[in-house]
């Protein structure tokens, strides 16, 4: 299941969700509803959040994460922010929903480095990262050049 954030202050172009950009569009939803349609739905194993910026809205997603975690499941972070940028947060929002993602994926998305063929994520200069206890490591499973 993923859940896309309202408002974004990177503004990338060739942004597959311009839509979101806005902080003011969308329509207003709570944790509740979400976590119920995460609930009736037994194919879902984790929940992934993309944007917009999920980290304009970071108790919001905190507060996700935290109830998929505690039913078992993981949770993928779809960030304009890089990791270094956000492990700048020692205390706070941002830190508290960063240590509730298990795999985040950083960077601006830069249309000219599109890639069509890197799995999760659409320009070379992003990144995925696994975390691993306290340490952030990058992904691994993946097979670069394969579709």
């Amino acid at each position: 299941m993923t859940v896309f954030g309202q408002g974004c202050p990177h503004h990338c172009h060739g942004c597959h969700n311009p839509a979101t950009w806005n902080s003011e569009g969308g329509y207003t939803t709570t944790t509740e509803e979400i976590l119920e349609q995460y609930k009736n739905n037994p194919l879902l194993d984790g929940m992934t959040f993309s944007g917009g910026e999920p980290f304009m809205q970071p108790m919001m997603f905190f507060e996700l994460a935290k109830e998929v975690h505690r039913m078992g499941g993981d949770i993928w972070c779809y960030t304009g922010y890089t990791l270094e940028e956000l492990l700048g947060y020692t205390y706070g929002p941002h830190r508290m929903l960063l240590e509730h993602v298990d795999v985040l994926v950083d960077g601006e998305y830069k249309e000219e480095l599109r890639n069509l063929t890197l799995q999760f994520r659409g320009s070379s200069n992003q990144r995925i990262w696994e975390r691993h206890g306290d340490m952030w490591l990058p992904w691994n499973r993946d097979k670069e050049g394969v579709a």
